[in-house]
């Protein structure tokens, strides 16, 4: 029986996995799925899962009416000890548990294609999952291994995923290079210097070759945030005035508005209180209308729907120079025209914290841009313009290149079966 290893990237907004034959030492495929779970309103039998994954939880949460428990951005609560655990449908799920759903999803997919039960991975994570804490770092490991442990593989390896994506890399060049390699995905921003060397693929021993790596804990959900935040919070009322005492006008809690600009603040709403509270200022505002949006919102679990609007708008700013806000769905109606100059006007703090990070890394690590000979950018958020023009602009005279954007990274992982010399 021929022996297969697995490469998974187990991203924030998508998570892929690569089919790797030892024996032929080639990839055979590549699965990619969204990595959201959607568990359903109505629980069925008592043998039936009541989630869905990727796609089909999508699908699933639209067709309930945007009613269960939608979940996305998994991997950005791995590495934070205040999330413990969330209940649903009377059963604990704490972060191990809810990766490993996504995990054993790829895991299922790919067994079914090779014939057997696979338990042979190499799997992929950001060189921080919180900046430069180690703690929180080290915590986000262990979920992570839990959850792989959990999801039936039982001998595991873990690279860093800008490596992978080198390695991915390394198989389209022709000669040796010293590269840079940025990988921008959904949570993190992480960057690798080392040399490739197309006569080294597939070679045993690679720790030489890498020579730098750092991250910063900015990615495609920190733009999308900072959208929600200038462009979303207005619809939903965060000027709201109201009346707290007769003759006394105050302006709603602008904390309530942090708490919509990611899905998993969204559990601050659970509290009776906040309800109740959220309840008087509607009441005190003279019933605003943008500050029903908001109730509207939290109350029909609309945060997802919202954020792929805001998605959409990024998306199409990658290529024109104009794009719309669009959003309409139970009564929230918002239209409004985004430029390219106010997009990136939203997202230049994020911008400029990966500049001077990446000022930072290049410092530490001796290297200057005559030190590298190519530019490899992988990642869903390395095709946002400002992204593109920051390293243009920083390395004008060095060659960008780009893989796939989604599947690199995993194709690289399987490419790493060095990982496992000696065992």
């Amino acid at each position: 029986m021929n022996k297969f290893l697995y490469g998974i990237d187990f991203g924030t907004t998508n998570s892929a996995l690569s089919i790797y034959d030892e024996k032929k030492k080639e990839i055979i495929t590549t699965i990619t799925v969204p990595s959201l779970i959607y568990f359903q309103e109505e629980q069925g039998p008592a043998e039936v899962p009541d989630y869905v994954i990727g796609e089909q939880a999508i699908t699933a949460y639209l067709k309930d009416g945007m009613k269960g428990r939608f979940i996305k951005s998994i991997k950005q609560i791995l590495s934070r000890s205040s999330f413990t655990e969330t209940r649903i449908h009377n059963k604990r799920y704490n972060a191990s548990d809810l990766v490993t759903l996504i995990l054993k999803d790829l895991k299922t997919k790919a067994d079914k294609i090779i014939g057997y039960d696979c338990q042979k991975a190499i799997i992929g994570r950001p060189v921080f999952f919180d900046d430069d804490n180690t703690s929180k770092d080290t915590l986000a490991q262990t979920r992570l291994s839990k959850a792989a442990e959990n999801a039936g593989f039982r001998e595991v390896r873990f690279q860093f995923e800008p490596i992978g994506a080198a390695f991915a890399y390394e198989k389209t060049i022709s000669k040796k290079e010293k590269v840079l390699v940025a990988d921008l995905g959904g949570g993190t921003t992480d960057f690798t210097y080392l040399v490739l060397d197309p006569a080294k693929v597939g070679s045993r021993n690679r720790k030489d070759d890498m020579m730098a790596s750092g991250g910063i804990y900015i990615g495609g959900d920190s733009f999308d945030s900072a959208f929600m935040w200038d462009k979303g919070t207005p619809h939903f009322g965060k000027n709201t005035l109201y009346e707290a005492t007769p003759g006394k006008i105050l302006t709603v809690p602008i904390s309530l508005f942090a708490n919509i600009c990611t899905w998993d603040q969204m559990n601050f709403f659970n509290s009776l209180r906040i309800k109740r509270d959220m309840e008087d200022y509607y009441h005190y505002s003279k019933k605003d209308r943008e500050f029903k949006n908001l109730l509207t919102l939290i109350d029909n679990n609309l945060g997802y729907s919202v954020f792929q609007a805001i998605e959409k708008t990024k998306i199409e700013l990658s290529s024109l120079q104009v794009s719309k806000f669009v959003y309409s769905n139970m009564e929230i109606e918002i239209n409004e025209d985004i430029s390219i100059a106010q997009y990136e006007a939203i997202i230049a703090k994020d911008i400029r914290k990966i500049d001077v990070y990446l000022d930072e890394f290049m410092l530490k690590n001796n290297i200057s841009p005559e030190d590298i000979d190519s530019l490899f950018l992988t990642g869903g958020t390395s095709l946002v313009g400002a992204i593109q023009n920051l390293f243009k602009s920083r390395f004008p005279h060095i060659p960008v290149n780009s893989g796939d954007n989604f599947t690199s990274v995993a194709r690289g992982l399987a490419l790493s079966g060095y990982l496992f010399e000696g065992n």
